[in-house]
């Protein structure tokens, strides 16, 4: 088992340290959150008091930062500089293409590995240890990642190389946010219409409407107990952070001179929800918007 550092534990990042640790690795984490780093101790870390120290003497770094920015600082003014030769860096981290490829360009020429690993699944996912992981980078640094990455996850898929895990993770996350709103739009209309929820979703789930945003996260109270819609929009994923992925998405887009029309309705749209005060709900809570019911709350 290897020594590991792990940079960053929010809700997500806490969660994948854990199965870190249940997986027989020894943990090394930091956090600027004290009672982060010390939930992470409860679950079988070992505390660092910095990110540098956590890297030290690690095989292998792992980063979930909120943003290119904070990669940026924490690899280049940080973390780098402490990190011995030949080192493994993941960023699981969902940020812009370009500071991947720049992060990465900066590792292999310090003489490290890097590979960009953002998720997809969500809060649960990451406590479960059931995330899916898009990975870029070189296959040989690929294949030094996925044991550690499989530890956290369910799908561990490479998609090319540095930079390739996030155009793969804003691509994802644009049509998700598109299927989302489009499932919601129709749940809104068929209540209008007189339909029982129940009902609409034990036809459109069978038939060609169906889709992961129906069958497997449906927005509305009833169908599907485990999901946030009935627990009062409390996030797997939160609005907020689905919003930060559309406007990655559609910097990526502007910059490779793509069309992409519904991503940047579904951007405009996560972005009247989140100033609506929605922004700490769930993503799929913009069914409350599109049903006219968000103020009645």
């Amino acid at each position: 088992m290897a020594r590991i550092a792990f940079i960053g534990l929010g809700n997500m990042g806490s969660g994948m340290a854990a199965n870190l640790v249940k997986a027989g690795h020894e943990v090394h984490a930091f956090d600027l959150s004290a009672d982060a780093v010390a939930q992470a101790v409860a679950q079988g870390a070992v505390a660092a008091a910095s990110a540098p120290d956590a890297v030290t003497g690690s095989d292998a770094v792992v980063t979930m930062l909120p943003a290119g920015k904070h990669v940026r600082g924490v690899y280049e003014g940080q973390i780098f500089d402490a990190a011995a030769p030949g080192t493994l860096f993941l960023d699981c981290s969902t940020i812009d293409v370009d500071s991947a490829r720049h992060v990465g360009g900066l590792a292999v020429e310090k003489g490290f590995r890097f590979v960009d690993a953002p998720v997809s699944g969500g809060v649960a996912a990451a406590q479960a240890g059931t995330l899916t992981f898009m990975v870029g980078g070189s296959e040989a640094d690929f294949a030094a990642a996925e044991p550690i990455l499989d530890a956290m996850g369910k799908a561990v898929i490479r998609a090319g190389d540095v930079g390739s895990g996030q155009a793969a993770k804003i691509c994802n996350n644009m049509l998700l946010a598109i299927t989302m709103i489009g499932t919601c739009e129709a749940f809104a209309l068929a209540e209008k219409l007189g339909l029982d929820a129940q009902n609409f979703y034990d036809i459109s789930s069978k038939a060609s409407g169906q889709s992961w945003s129906m069958t497997s996260y449906c927005p509305v109270p009833g169908p599907i107990p485990t999901t946030p819609a009935n627990n009062g929009y409390k996030p797997g994923f939160a609005t907020a952070m689905m919003l930060k992925d559309l406007k990655l998405a559609q910097d990526a887009a502007q910059s490779a001179g793509a069309t992409t029309p519904l991503g940047a309705q579904a951007e405009a749209l996560y972005a009247m929800f989140d100033n609506l005060g929605g922004g700490s709900s769930d993503f799929s809570g913009i069914y409350k918007l599109l049903d006219g019911s968000w103020d009645k709350r």
